[in-house]
């Protein structure tokens, strides 16, 4: 009960409340971004997805800790989650200074995460690991792409994203030394063209 109660309102919050971050916002402080309304637009749509992206990792993470049995595991996924916190409250903050607006569909994003991770959790603690992996493996991937396709100018965007990136590839090495299990290349194509989807749907709703 008491981790179902820790669901619910890990859900609620990520939804309906203002994210707070344990860690300062990155910067590049010598370099001040000035964009022209274009770039804002663009920069904007990229930072929902982004912000999208986050949104789904807080529902992963805490269905993935409300499956295992494993305390050690649970704690290991809340930890990330914690982490993944950070982002979302860097990718609010910066699309709000942009001017844009997070996905309308945020709701559904986190309740189709949410079942994913719930699903990965009741094939086994390895398996939700190998999940993390591939997971993490492909948002590092799209937030490299990220880096190329920003405004060269904006210098608050990319410094946000490259932190996310590295944060990124470090859950899923820990994913990886906690025992993941590969997964199968089917279920890997599967997951990224799920990944396309919401994508391609956030940067315009």
């Amino acid at each position: 009960m008491d981790t179902l109660i820790i669901a619910a309102n890990a859900a609620l919050r990520t939804l309906f409340a203002k994210p707070r971050a344990a860690r300062a916002c990155p910067t590049l402080p010598d370099q001040g971004t000035e964009l022209s309304a274009a770039e804002k637009t663009a920069a904007g749509a990229l930072m929902r997805v982004n912000h999208v992206g986050e949104v789904c990792a807080q529902a992963l993470y805490t269905a993935q800790a409300f499956a295992t049995k494993n305390e050690a595991l649970r704690a290991h996924f809340m930890q990330a989650s914690a982490e993944e916190t950070d982002h979302l409250a860097w990718t609010s903050q910066r699309l709000d200074e942009l001017g844009a607006r997070p996905s309308l569909l945020n709701p559904l994003w986190y309740a189709g995460a949410f079942g994913l991770g719930l699903l990965a959790g009741r094939l086994g603690d390895r398996v939700s690991l190998g999940f993390v992996v591939e997971t993490e493996t492909q948002v590092e991937a799209h937030l490299q792409s990220h880096l190329s396709r920003l405004p060269v100018g904006d210098h608050a965007s990319r410094a946000i994203v490259a932190q996310m990136k590295d944060d990124e590839a470090r859950h899923a090495l820990e994913a990886r030394r906690a025992g993941a299990q590969e997964l199968p290349a089917p279920v890997k194509a599967l997951m990224s063209a799920a990944a396309k989807v919401m994508t391609t749907v956030a940067q315009r709703v």
